[in-house]
């Protein structure tokens, strides 16, 4: 029976590089996905190409693919990515670039495009989901706005003979369940499949979150080298049975109880997780040990998928200002105490508007640095955290520059201040009609 391996290259945007390497280098691959877009990501993605038109993409693609395109090149492994972000195109012609610089020949890489409807929602007054109010509220602050796009475009540029896919915002599982569709020609309105496909993508998006990372808690939940932690990949059969594995001798684990936290991730209802392709049904999954770091998925269905497509918004929300001191030695935590008064109320004396502001006492061995630090009811040192949300940078300023001032203007001994000032862009979703979507899809050869 023929067999696809897909490993998972990258579970978030900023994501460790060497394990993709082992899995191009030693996992036997057809497929390697890096998924690494999020809901805030694609909105400073577009900030960055608003900034510069060539920009947009994943700051990190060119060292990912510096570093796995020889390994995937010569061992014929397609790659699958979203970190063409707010900039699929731009994306490609950067691949290219590399491609040419390492001396790597024959590729063709294709730019899915369509996701970005900024300018279309901007004219569609949709109520807004997952919170109170409509798109119009947010008029003159948006940001971006992508639509969740499904398997299609991958698939398409996949049977057009790309080696490489970039995408804007796809959902995550279906960067994965798009090559199980193409090589088993799975139909699209194959249900079953296509939620038995979401289920091993479910399980493969957030990377090293099935085998062990994210997972571990020291006496509870133990897990073996988590420094030097490998990233999963899956062994999939036409019918959509899979199993779960790892390169051999990597670090971390896959077991029954990885794999069942990972099922439930992000998962409100597992009998109707909505996709763009499919509302994939995870209430019958199965697991199976089948040997070390080896388990066995079975079960998942698919229902019909629904006429809409989600949209997250990106909108300029609020500013966050933060300023940290340190306070050492006897009296560290009244000290600290007397700082945190001291500023809530010169903030309050000088007018700063804060619509929210926390202050925290934080610190374990960050001043004594690992040397004696007590064992009395007192801690032997305590940071003072200070941050507070604003309608303006100059406000959001303002808070770490009275938590620095302390230095000469509050407790004694306080040391190692800090502050910083930025803006927030906060997400909304809406849901807009899927044929308003149009899939684009352009070429680079290397």
């Amino acid at each position: 029976m023929k067999t696809i391996r897909i490993g998972a290259g990258a579970g978030f945007a900023g994501d460790r590089i060497e394990p993709a390497v082992e899995l191009a280098e030693h996992g036997r691959l057809d497929y390697l996905v890096f998924e690494c877009l999020a809901e805030r990501t694609i909105a400073l993605a577009q900030e960055a190409r608003l900034r510069d038109p060539e920009a947009g993409y994943d700051p990190l693609l060119a060292d990912r693919f510096q570093a796995v395109l020889p390994a995937a090149h010569a061992r014929g492994i397609k790659i699958i990515s979203n970190m063409g972000a707010a900039n699929p195109r731009g994306a490609a012609k950067a691949v290219a670039r590399i491609a040419r610089d390492l001396g790597l020949t024959g590729l063709t890489i294709a730019a899915v495009e369509g996701d970005d409807v900024t300018t279309l929602i901007d004219g569609l007054d949709l109520p807004l989901v997952e919170r109170r109010g409509r798109v119009a509220d947010l008029a003159g602050r948006i940001v971006s706005a992508n639509a969740y796009m499904g398997i299609g475009g991958i698939v398409e540029a996949l049977g057009e003979g790309a080696d490489i896919v970039l995408t804007g915002r796809v959902s995550d599982p279906a960067l994965f369940t798009a090559p199980l569709v193409f090589e088993f020609g799975w139909e699209p309105d194959d249900w079953d499949r296509l939620g038995k496909g979401t289920v091993i993508g479910h399980l493969l998006e957030c990377g090293a979150q099935v085998t062990g990372g994210y997972f571990a808690d020291p006496g509870y939940k133990d897990v073996a080298n988590l420094a030097r932690i490998g990233f999963p990949l899956a062994e999939v059969m036409a019918d959509g049975s899979a199993v779960l594995t790892k390169v051999e001798g990597s670090g971390g684990a896959i077991d029954l109880r990885t794999c069942k936290e990972q099922l439930l991730y992000e998962v409100h209802d597992p009998a109707a997780y909505y996709q763009p392709d499919v509302v994939a049904d995870f209430s019958g999954v199965g697991f199976t040990s089948v040997g070390p770091d080896r388990v066995a998925i079975s079960g998942g269905k698919g229902h019909p998928r629904t006429e809409t497509l989600k949209v997250t918004i990106g909108y300029r929300d609020s500013f966050i200002g933060e300023g940290q001191i340190s306070y050492a030695g006897p009296g560290a935590r009244a000290r600290a105490e007397l700082a945190s008064r001291i500023v809530e109320e010169r903030l309050k004396l000088t007018g700063v508007v804060i619509d929210e502001l926390r202050l925290d006492l934080i610190g374990i061995d960050a001043v004594h640095r690992g040397a004696a630090v007590g064992s009395g009811p007192e801690p032997a040192e305590v940071r003072l955290r200070v941050a507070g949300r604003t309608g303006s940078l100059r406000d959001a300023v303002r808070i770490g520059n009275e938590v620095e001032s302390l230095w000469l203007n509050g407790p004694a001994g306080g040391g190692g201040a800090t502050k910083s000032a930025r803006e927030v862009i906060a997400a909304a979703s809406t849901l807009i009609p899927r044929e308003l979507v149009e899939t684009r899809i352009a070429y680079e050869v290397a």
